[in-house]
């Protein structure tokens, strides 16, 4: 496996002025996303000393093809994305499809030895994700999962105090993930309600990225659920003109039922003896994108929200000090990455950011042969908390999760 992985680094290194052919499949609004994340490296990642070269997009809406090469750099634009994988001039593949074709792409992406950055959940199921994982490990390739709420500077401040031990030893934690995007009963039936093409629903959307927060800021593993799920939304109207993402679809009067979960609420246990509890809505009314978690301590604890993505409220010591509760501590030029994107505390990064440091962790690990980012393992093991906890909410009782192989990142230099 290594040795596939160094043959590729010298392939990248020895291209003409160290320049990495870039290949996007679908743009909708993560394609395009993982776009102006490629673009940000000279300026916000110069060290990468690398020129990116935007080689081609795929996307079967000719209107998109035509966004491609007239709006968003694109050197062209195809419709079959095996036209991407097996260019020869793309070192490196997004994958940023709807999940009932993250397998097939994945694979072909593997097979290829291109190495790829994929949206997640990576399939419509946990055996998918393993195949997908599995299938890069023996390519020996380096990989990236979209598990971009790592990458905020908050979380990343919030892990190094969990590391250095300022809230003691952990004892419990809360991650909960409110959306309203499907609260709408006349919101589009897409792929995203029906089972076969995007497996499960809010479990697979929104609390995988849950999973994973809790896993990396912890360093540690969720090994057992129990978990209870309902559909709030039982119909949904058939679109008549497609949208991008959540917005834009024109629908009829026609319905169809809603195949996965709207809700899910679930009890963890982890490796460490944490306990704590996940939940996540699509339709909630009220929250935007209210993602938040919050670790405890026996010294401690920390509170981070997403629609605050640049605070982090702290509480050091058993009431910390005189201030007897949370202080709030704004992103600042001492939190990782910080300042290639602000020039000081107050003035707030944004979404778009936490994807050009995702992008440069996938590509620095390419040209370094070295896993960096959330990989391919990463998200086969939110795949198997994922799975376990549909199982649960079917019969009602704990499920173990089952362990992964593979490079995992979620613990890479915890506590050093």
């Amino acid at each position: 496996m290594v040795d596939a992985g160094c043959r590729y680094r010298k392939r990248v290194a020895m291209s003409k002025n160290r320049t990495i052919g870039v290949g996007v499949i679908s743009l909708g609004w993560m394609g395009r996303l993982h776009t102006r994340a490629y673009k940000t490296m000279a300026e916000k990642f110069p060290e990468l000393d690398a020129s990116i070269r935007l080689v081609v997009a795929c996307d079967p809406v000719e209107e998109n093809q035509k966004l491609a090469t007239e709006a968003l750099g694109f050197e062209k634009a195809v419709s079959d994305y095996h036209d991407v994988i097996n260019n020869p001039e793309v070192d490196v593949v997004s994958i940023c499809s709807p999940n009932f074709l993250h397998h097939e792409i994945g694979i072909a992406a593997a097979k290829a030895d291109k190495p790829f950055w994929i949206e997640k959940p990576m399939g419509v199921s946990a055996v998918e994700s393993r195949e997908i994982a599995q299938a890069a490990a023996e390519a020996g390739i380096v990989t990236s999962v979209g598990f971009n709420y790592r990458h905020v500077p908050a979380i990343e401040e919030a892990r190094r105090l969990i590391a250095a031990g300022k809230l003691g030893r952990i004892t419990n934690v809360r991650c909960w993930l409110l959306a309203d995007y499907a609260s709408s009963p006349k919101g589009a039936f897409t792929w995203r309600y029906e089972r076969k093409r995007a497996g499960s629903g809010v479990v697979g959307d929104l609390l995988s990225h849950g999973a994973d927060l809790v896993q990396y800021l912890l360093a540690d593993r969720i090994k057992s659920v129990s978990a209870l799920t309902d559909t709030f939304i039982l119909n949904r109207p058939i679109p008549l003109k497609q949208g991008v993402g959540h917005t834009g679809w024109v629908v009829s009067d026609e319905t169809r039922p809603v195949e996965n979960e709207d809700y899910v609420a679930a009890m963890i246990r982890t490796d460490a003896g944490v306990v704590g509890t996940l939940e996540s809505s699509r339709v909630a009314v009220g929250p935007r994108a209210e993602y938040i978690i919050e670790v405890y301590g026996t010294d401690g604890s920390i509170r981070w929200n997403f629609e605050k993505l640049n605070d982090l409220e702290v509480c050091l010591g058993q009431d910390n000090g005189e201030v007897h509760g949370y202080v709030r501590s704004m992103a600042n030029p001492h939190y990782p990455n910080f300042m290639r994107f602000q020039p000081g505390a107050g003035t707030s990064m944004g979404f778009d950011d936490q994807k050009s440091v995702e992008c440069y962790k996938f590509l620095a690990g390419v040209l370094e042969n070295k896993q960096l980012g959330p990989s391919t393992a990463d998200g086969w093991a939110a795949a198997e908390v994922d799975e376990a906890i549909v199982a649960s909410a079917a019969d009602g009782r704990w499920h173990d999760v089952a362990v992964v192989d593979g490079p995992l990142t979620y613990n890479l230099g915890f506590g050093e």
